[in-house]
């Protein structure tokens, strides 16, 4: 696509100042072709914002901003299948995979480590949290209530040494298995952090620094968060 036809494009969903839902699929699908680097994003932005400058008047500056807003979204969205940066493994069970990989991803954090599983009873994997939270690593944990009072589960030690849990209240079962590094990389997967995970039973995880997968994952994290500790 040439950068008149970009121009082309952009100028028919302004007609209107409005980005319409059909026009904005229609957009990012076009887009989505269209941008392969930073430099081609780039353009697009400049374009918009070029279109809107010279649109813009006293009567209809509110929707020609709104419109902008509209397109630079829908910009970075198709900006973002394009991202060659996104990095991504998968990791197997039953072996000493699982477990190390975690216990790295917990050493190397600097930040924050929000953690969001069914059940903790791998020492191994406690050690590491606790050790993270010497660091001053500030560590949240959601679990499940019932499974936090099974028999080897690592709850109650954790929290004796000041780490932050919160426990489901329902009387459902909070059954995710996921966690969030530094706000920065996202593991999730079957594997509950259990030593019989790591010795017996066939589970996997991923460990994935995508932007669109890591901000739902962390919106889940915190809404829960927040509504488990209004109990």
């Amino acid at each position: 696509m040439t950068d008149a036809l970009l121009r082309e494009i952009l100028e028919q969903t302004l007609d209107d100042h409005r980005l319409s839902r059909s026009e904005r699929r229609a957009l990012r699908s076009t887009l989505e072709d269209f941008i392969r680097d930073e430099a081609s994003q780039r353009k697009c932005h400049q374009t918009a914002f070029e279109l809107a400058r010279n649109t813009i008047d006293q009567v209809n500056s509110s929707a020609v901003l709104e419109w902008l807003e509209d397109v630079s979204q829908v910009i970075r969205q198709a900006a973002a299948p394009a991202n060659p940066n996104t990095d991504a493994e998968v990791i197997f069970s039953p072996g000493d995979h699982c477990w190390q990989r975690i216990a790295g991803l917990l050493k190397t954090s600097r930040q924050s480590v929000d953690i969001c599983v069914f059940t903790i009873t791998d020492d191994r994997i406690t050690s590491a949290i606790l050790d993270a939270h010497g660091r001053k690593v500030a560590v949240r944990i959601i679990t499940d209530n019932e499974k936090a009072f099974d028999k080897g589960s690592d709850i109650e030690r954790l929290a004796r040494a000041g780490v932050d849990v919160c426990v489901d209240q329902t009387q459902h079962h909070m059954h995710h298995k996921f966690a969030i590094f530094d706000r920065r990389r996202l593991l999730t997967g079957s594997y509950n952090w259990t030593r019989s995970a790591a010795v017996n039973n066939e589970e996997n995880f991923i460990i994935v620094d995508d932007v669109r997968l890591r901000t739902s994952f962390q919106n889940e994290f915190d809404r829960l968060w927040k509504e488990y500790s209004t109990f």
